[in-house]
């Protein structure tokens, strides 16, 4: 049976990991200067718990943890803090009304590297200049339900393990192997050369009309990495340059281009398609 504490002084510094959780993801104590991963709600938190960020605590309202703790198997939360706390209290704490009612917090663990990404991978995704953690979110979200094995993420990106990434992503940044390539602005794009001897044929995606029509650009193509940019500049033409093929989503007269997640999620499917 897992063991709870209530707590009902905000001061507690047993509640210090999820204190003013707008301002937790740059924490100076901390490696990096990152913040911990923090999970939201019953699914999320539920696969922090099975992955492998090692989870510290585990705070919620009494009936969230009631109906969580019964759901799970009680071996996963074995050994890990659980604090009871009110709606009110957790809303002082956290600087913000947390209405999902169930947080856990983890220690971040080494990234793994490029190589061991790639390893098992035939579909990647490589991400240039996004900074936009719902962007972010979406993106791990949509990769994992249409088969992507892995992201990658050139320069210029935002941290995939922020609050919110987690949140939008429903906690898949979790689960989906990520890694990051090396280089600056200018110079990233080097590193797509790991890609192309591991066999893997890049395909940028743009709007542009000159580009090949993205069926044809994946088709009969055993290993896939899809570069997308970011919202509004898309792939610099360093970036395109450093691909195989520049490949369009057709669009209906009048329009030009969907906004980034949406891009990304009919380019997946359309990968995976073609491997069926």
């Amino acid at each position: 049976m897992t063991t709870r504490t209530v707590i009902s002084d905000p001061a507690d510094p047993r509640l210090d990991d999820v204190r003013d959780l707008n301002h937790s993801d740059s924490r100076p104590d901390l490696p990096g200067g990152k913040g911990l991963v923090v999970a939201e709600g019953p699914l999320v938190v539920g696969r922090l718990l099975e992955s492998r960020y090692p989870v510290r605590a585990i705070v919620g309202f009494k009936n969230k943890l009631d109906s969580f703790l019964d759901s799970i198997d009680a071996s996963l939360v074995e050994g890990i803090p659980v604090y009871e706390v009110s709606r009110e209290l957790l809303a002082e704490v956290a600087g913000f009304d947390m209405h999902r009612g169930l947080l856990a917090t983890a220690d971040r663990t080494e990234e793994a590297s490029v190589a061991q990404v790639l390893e098992n991978a035939r579909t990647v995704v490589v991400l240039e200049g996004v900074g936009d953690h719902e962007n972010i979110g979406s993106m791990f979200r949509n990769a994992a339900g249409m088969g992507v094995d892995a992201i990658l993420f050139g320069n210029g990106c935002a941290d995939p393990l922020y609050r919110r990434v987690v949140r939008v992503s429903m906690g898949h940044v979790l689960r989906l192997p990520f890694a990051h390539l090396e280089g600056t602005y200018t110079t990233w794009q080097r590193s797509l050369e790991q890609l192309k001897e591991a066999g893997f044929h890049l395909v940028s995606l743009t709007p542009d009309p000159e580009a090949e029509h993205l069926e044809d650009a994946l088709a009969g193509k055993d290993k896939v990495a899809l570069l997308v940019g970011a919202e509004g500049p898309g792939l610099t033409e360093h970036a395109m340059r450093a691909t195989d093929v520049r490949a369009r989503i057709p669009m209906a007269p009048g329009t030009d281009s969907l906004n980034l997640a949406t891009s990304a999620a009919i380019a997946f499917y359309e990968r995976d398609r073609s491997q069926r």
